[in-house]
């Protein structure tokens, strides 16, 4: 049977993957590209890498060397290289792409991440039966370390990702169903608005997880992993937009004590003082604020906290 354009009603549901770039990272964009199409699925996968701050023929060229040619812009190919037409920065490049897709599902995918074999399939098999969103656990790597990081569970609440920030629940995990969902442009320097959009998802419907490390998530080359103003401007956006961040004793702690965190690495003592003393009001043992004063306290650097903990898959 069909639905009267020619398609089988049980055909395997289409799907955008959104890629935003700066173009500075052309090898690990090929990889990412080259994972994505490389996904065992039946349905049809249309991959939209949309260039932010940089001319789309660049990164075309970039995205094309090894493999077939890359048109910028059109109908059914395989791959599309598109400016970002909306505000500059990471939520508008997505937004872009969300926009360029024609498809019934949107994934997103950083361009220095690597989808794992058998990812896409798993995860629209659980978005049979209404589901909007899911996600799937992830493999960090960190220089020569690879660290799975898995939820423990197949439905993740809005009390989970109050409570924790859950980083396997990660942007190049997310899968849902188009339309449903836009990034909120007014995240900050493009913090945290991967964390409101899973939020804003599971207010609406849990989020169905594959509990596999099934996207590799590859730490230390980001743009963004030692901005702390932008950080702290983050945190802050996070904490008015969501204020069930401040209710809950352990997620709140570890907000405050990320605060303090990043205001340490920027030099601000009494700032960051201030913030791991509410860190340690809402949760006595937050091992953030002791982490804090001592960056703060010159005993070591932030730089070298961050390290040790990536290399074990954690962050901050």
């Amino acid at each position: 049977m069909n639905d009267g354009r020619g398609a089988p009603r049980d055909a395997a549901p289409s799907v955008g993957v959104v890629i935003p770039t700066r173009g500075n990272r052309p090898e690990q964009l090929r990889a990412a590209v080259l994972a994505a199409l490389g996904q065992r699925y039946p349905g049809r996968i249309l991959v939209v890498v949309v260039a932010d701050g940089v001319a789309p023929e660049t990164v075309a060229e970039q995205v094309s060397d090894g493999l077939a040619p890359v048109p910028a812009t059109g109908g059914r190919q395989d791959v599309r290289v598109l400016p970002n037409r909306l505000s500059p920065g990471l939520p508008g490049a997505r937004n872009t792409g969300i926009a360029a897709c024609n498809t019934d599902l949107v994934a997103f995918c950083d361009d220095d991440d690597l989808w794992l074999p058998g990812k896409l399939a798993a995860q629209t098999r659980v978005l049979d039966g209404g589901t909007e969103f899911a996600s799937c656990g992830i493999e960090v790597e960190h220089g020569a370390h690879r660290v799975p990081r898995l939820a423990g569970t197949d439905t993740v609440t809005v009390a989970h990702l109050v409570r924790s920030r859950m980083v396997m629940v990660h942007s190049s995990t997310f899968l849902f169903r188009r339309g449903a969902l836009w990034v909120d442009e007014s995240a900050p320097r493009g913090q945290n608005e991967d964390w409101d959009l899973a939020l804003r998802a599971a207010r609406r419907r849990p989020i169905a997880n594959v509990d596999q490390p099934l996207v590799r998530v590859r730490w230390g080359a980001s743009h963004y992993v030692t901005c702390w103003a932008d950080r702290i401007a983050g945190l802050e956006w996070m904490l008015a937009r969501h204020p069930e961040l401040s209710t809950d004793p352990r997620g709140a702690a570890r907000v405050y004590g990320q605060l303090a965190f990043h205001h340490a690495a920027l030099g601000h003592r009494r700032e960051s003082a201030r913030w791991a003393a509410r860190a340690l009001t809402a949760r006595l043992g937050e091992p953030r604020a002791p982490i804090a004063l001592a960056v703060a306290a010159g005993l070591v650097s932030a730089s070298r906290v961050l390290t040790l903990l990536h290399d074990r898959g954690h962050g901050i």
